[in-house]
């Protein structure tokens, strides 16, 4: 019989109340104002009044396999997304092949089960090979697993096969997610379109690049019908487009990123290719419509765009280099410490961006903190302050723009299926045996 893992003296996230959590196997046995009596095999931790919520969820993550595994592999990715309190990640389709094929969305869903770190969630492929002239089996990849579609990385640029793909994944109990870029409007670009671009000599990509794709895609929402979830969303009037979406009752539901609320396409500086990601960073009005537009529920929830890239890649001239950051391992504290602190959100709807909200818009099982519920937990302390040192991360990507960045918020621990896939050091002096001795153990 599997020990019971027990933890004492936490904040509830939505009540603030102090509870006692008991776990067993793979579920949440008990909740409880009071301590639980002691059984010789617990492992028993004090929480310290850290936070207890829902594992985190993150609806967009590049893990790379298969065929990038120079960038990251599923255990690693995984491992960063325990790391950093996620205990649910859905992954991009834009691997080598694609995840266009009901074989390969099982193959990861398999690879994912072996790594153990977190839950994988597939997202398909919404056109055949991603090239946007031939729809995929959706039905045969949500069999396989898949929850939803899309051709991140690549636009959909016909409106007739979007109208198809949102009218077939409709069908299929799939959203299509959206990756809305206007390539004939991006060109060559590498950076936003603005002072900044002209004074270092790059191209510049316009915000409406990405705006009159959102607003074709709502309007073709509205012809087809289907469930469209707009991808890292960057730009005030892409938000305006979803607001009004919203207000029309169209199922529509959008995303953004932490570097779109706390970058501007300044942090490019003198070409730091660290700073150069897809929608690109935007400006200083752009950057305060973000925040504006978690702080009023129009954004739905918030996503990385985890995507790494190997030193060599991103060591490039800043045109040649890719497109992309990580970010599991920052996101929780730049929440905190960018939005929370400031007071642009309360604590609890900050952890609903990352819990439940993410979990509705993908129609992902239900967690809650409550006997019966599976047992996917990330414990927090949002006070703990430390910086941000790239060499310390578990996934294999390091292209971060916030190395050296002192944040608040730190994931104290990290269940998953019952089981620990993150322990910070903090929390290891607190494990208990059977009898009451301290013990440090690693965790994956």
């Amino acid at each position: 019989m599997n020990p019971r893992v027990v933890i004492r003296n936490a904040r509830h996230w939505r009540s603030d109340e102090t509870i006692h959590v008991v776990l067993h196997d793979d579920r949440i046995v008990s909740v409880a104002a009071e301590p639980p009596a002691a059984e010789p095999r617990d492992q028993a931790f004090d929480a310290a009044g850290a936070v207890l919520a829902p594992g985190l969820v993150d609806l967009h993550v590049h893990l790379r396999e298969p065929g990038q595994s120079a960038k990251e592999t599923i255990a690693t990715g995984t491992r960063a997304a325990a790391a950093g309190g996620f205990t649910a990640v859905a992954c991009m389709p834009n691997t080598e092949p694609v995840l266009d094929d009901p074989a390969r969305v099982a193959w990861v869903i398999a690879r994912a089960a072996e790594a153990g770190h977190c839950r994988v969630h597939p997202i398909g492929a919404a056109t055949v090979g991603q090239e946007g002239e031939r729809l995929a089996e959706l039905r045969a990849l949500r069999e396989a697993g898949a929850v939803a579609c899309s051709d991140d990385g690549h636009p959909i640029m016909s409106a007739e096969m979007m109208r198809r793909a949102l009218e077939y994944a409709g069908a299929a109990g799939l959203p299509v997610v959206c990756h809305e870029e206007d390539l004939t409007l991006r060109g060559s670009g590498s950076m936003h379109e603005g002072f900044t671009a002209t004074r270092l000599g790059l191209r510049g990509i316009p915000a409406a690049a990405e705006t009159v794709m959102v607003r074709r895609d709502v309007e073709l929402v509205a012809l087809a019908g289907g469930h469209a979830h707009l991808a890292h969303l960057s730009c005030a009037d892409s938000f305006d487009a979803l607001r009004d979406a919203k207000r029309r009752g169209l199922r529509v539901t959008g995303e953004t990123c932490p570097h779109y609320w706390t970058l501007t396409d300044e942090a490019v500086g003198d070409y730091d290719t660290h700073a150069k990601m897809n929608p690109p960073l935007r400006s200083a009005r752009d950057r305060e419509a973000t925040m504006a537009a978690i702080a009023d529920g129009t954004i739905d929830c918030l996503v990385t765009d985890h995507a790494p890239h190997t030193a060599e890649d991103k060591r490039q001239p800043f045109e040649q280099a890719p497109f992309g950051i990580v970010g599991l391992e920052t996101a929780l504290a730049l929440t905190l410490t960018h939005l929370v602190r400031p007071g642009h959100v309360t604590l609890t709807r900050a952890l609903e961006l990352w819990t439940e909200a993410p979990r509705r818009v993908f129609d992902l099982p239900e967690v809650r903190l409550a006997s019966g519920s599976p047992a996917d937990l990330v414990l927090i302390d949002p006070e703990a302050e430390w910086t941000v040192d790239p060499e310390m991360f578990h996934s294999l990507g390091r292209n971060t723009p916030f190395s050296g960045w002192k944040l608040h918020g730190r994931v104290l621990g990290t269940w998953c299926g019952g089981r620990m896939t993150h322990r910070d050091p903090a929390l290891a002096t607190y494990l208990a045996g059977a009898r009451g001795s301290r013990e440090r153990e690693s965790v994956g």
